[in-house]
């Protein structure tokens, strides 16, 4: 694999700040991202640990500083809040799908293209009794959010489920304490755990765009590089939870078919 698509180690000082029980060596990031580090970055990083050392509660009415302009009005952030945490979503348009990197695959899609076709895919998708869309939709672009400062982990990474789902939790419970707390945060951290639960008919509807998103973008690869990335549709064989689901996988299997 070339060095473009090597997953390097992240050795922001900052960030190890940020998940002090995290070992350096299981933060691992893409090139792409590591060169995308900024002084700003390393801001909100060094601002987010000081955050978790806070005894408040992670979603508190105010940020519980002085300044006015860092206060939580009516559960909305405040602009500094806002950007900082937007700050730290910038690494989720500049990390790459570590799957695509594994198959050297060029010019990969980042975790933020990904999570953009999923929520126009929940846009598009027909209603469905006792599915809330809209949720769905903000569901779609926020369940990988946590991505931003742990990575994509796989499964060829071998880190066990558990531990994948502790270092995503502590991430999140960190960007939301960046977030200021208050209402946004809670319903950013609440979808992300529904998600995770798979607890939820929306839950479960998402979870089969995150497969049907994947495996179309696999049929593009194939199609655009001539790769052979068979290993992606049969990891979702017989995964669908929704017809939804099952039927744009059946359509997207279809067309691979007759190609």
């Amino acid at each position: 694999m070339g060095s473009a698509g090597r997953v390097l180690l992240c050795k922001s000082v900052a960030l190890l700040y940020l998940i002090p029980s995290l070992p350096s060596t299981q933060l691992k990031f893409n090139s792409a991202a590591a060169h995308a580090w900024s002084p700003t970055a390393t801001r909100v990083y060094s601002m987010a640990a000081e955050a978790s050392s806070s005894p408040s509660s992670s979603f508190s009415t105010t940020s519980g500083h002085s300044n006015p302009s860092s206060m939580v009005h009516d559960g909305a952030p405040s602009a500094s809040s806002a950007i900082d945490f937007l700050s730290i979503c910038h690494r989720l348009k500049t990390t790459k799908r570590a799957g695509w990197i594994r198959k050297e695959v060029k010019d990969p899609e980042s975790i933020a293209d990904h999570m953009y076709r999923m929520g126009l895919m929940a846009l598009i998708a027909q209603d469905i009794p006792g599915v809330d869309r809209d949720k769905c939709v903000k569901m779609a672009i926020v369940h990988d959010i946590a991505e931003a400062i742990v990575g994509d982990i796989t499964p060829a990474d071998g880190v066990l489920k558990e531990e994948k789902s502790r270092r995503e939790q502590e991430a999140l419970d960190h960007m939301c304490k960046v977030l200021g707390g208050g209402s946004r945060a809670k319903e950013i951290a609440d979808l992300w755990m529904e998600y995770e639960a798979n607890s939820s008919p929306e839950a479960k509807f998402v979870k089969d765009l995150d497969k049907v998103e994947m495996i179309l973008q696999a049929l593009e690869y194939e199609d655009e590089q001539g790769k052979d990335l068979d290993e992606f549709f049969q990891s979702t064989a017989g995964k669908f939870q929704t017809e939804t689901g099952k039927a744009w996988a059946l359509e997207i299997a279809s067309r691979r078919k007759n190609h």
